[in-house]
């Protein structure tokens, strides 16, 4: 329905590795995409109401040669969303232009930004988000990672943290936040390059390439579940009541 000719399209927008050493990014774009295309009863509702457009390798000149944070040309893309160049930043040049393009369609709304990052230092998957001086805008980004801890094993919502930190002004989240409309959530996810630890237990389960792809049955119906749940609970779309 959402590809019909003069629909509107609600739109979730991914990126990844813009950081090229940040490995388990790609696995997680690789995961939601295999999903995303599959049969499973959730994948199908969420293709028939949202539009997903995946970005999942912001850094392919970095990612080539090995670099750990920087493109071929020594630039941290993550901090260049202010005023990228198509030049010396084209990959992060495009996107912007696409997402400022998708911004003044009337037909188009940009539900979700979600930028993809591998933490080295923190267990669990956990999401930065912005900070409003609008209490209601600040409740509803807050809805997601409830969502995704009530639902998710490996997702911690106390890891989670909303700042605005003049250090990470030239982020894609900083950037779109302060772009996008009221009803749109921005946010860098952070999974972990290592462990997770599941609620009411103290061992650490070790990260795998498998468990970062989200092959797992159970981790897969979470991530929809609460993707799901999130469109009821905004009233994104109207999702059937029972799935």
């Amino acid at each position: 329905d959402n590809l019909r000719e003069g629909a509107e399209q609600k739109v979730v927008f991914i990126t990844g590795r813009v950081h090229p050493g940040e490995t388990p990014s790609s696995f997680v774009c690789q995961g939601i995409i295999g999903f995303l295309i599959s049969q499973h009863p959730m994948a199908r509702v969420l293709r028939e109401h949202l539009v997903f457009k995946i970005a999942p390798m912001l850094n392919p000149d970095g990612v080539y040669p090995g670099n750990y944070r920087c493109s071929l040309m020594g630039f941290d893309l993550k901090r260049h969303w202010l005023d990228p160049s198509p030049w010396a930043h084209p990959t992060l040049y495009g996107v912007k232009q696409l997402i400022i393009q998708m911004y003044n369609d009337p037909k188009t709304s940009l539900e979700f930004y979600i930028d993809i990052h591998a933490h080295s230092t923190m267990m669990n998957g956990f999401l930065y988000g912005n900070v409003f001086e609008d209490e209601e805008r600040f409740q509803r980004q807050a809805i997601f990672p409830k969502l995704l801890c009530q639902n998710a094993e490996d997702f911690s919502y106390s890891s989670t943290s909303f700042n605005r930190d003049a250090v990470k002004a030239g982020t894609g989240r900083r950037f779109l936040g302060g772009l996008l409309d009221h009803t749109s959530s921005c946010y860098t996810l952070e999974v972990s390059f290592y462990s997770y630890i599941s609620g009411g237990s103290t061992a650490a389960v070790p990260s795998t390439e498998e468990a970062c792809i989200l092959e797992s049955p159970g981790q897969l119906c979470s991530t929809s579940r609460s993707s799901l749940a999130f469109c009821k609970l905004t009233k994104v779309t109207s999702i059937p009541a029972q799935m």
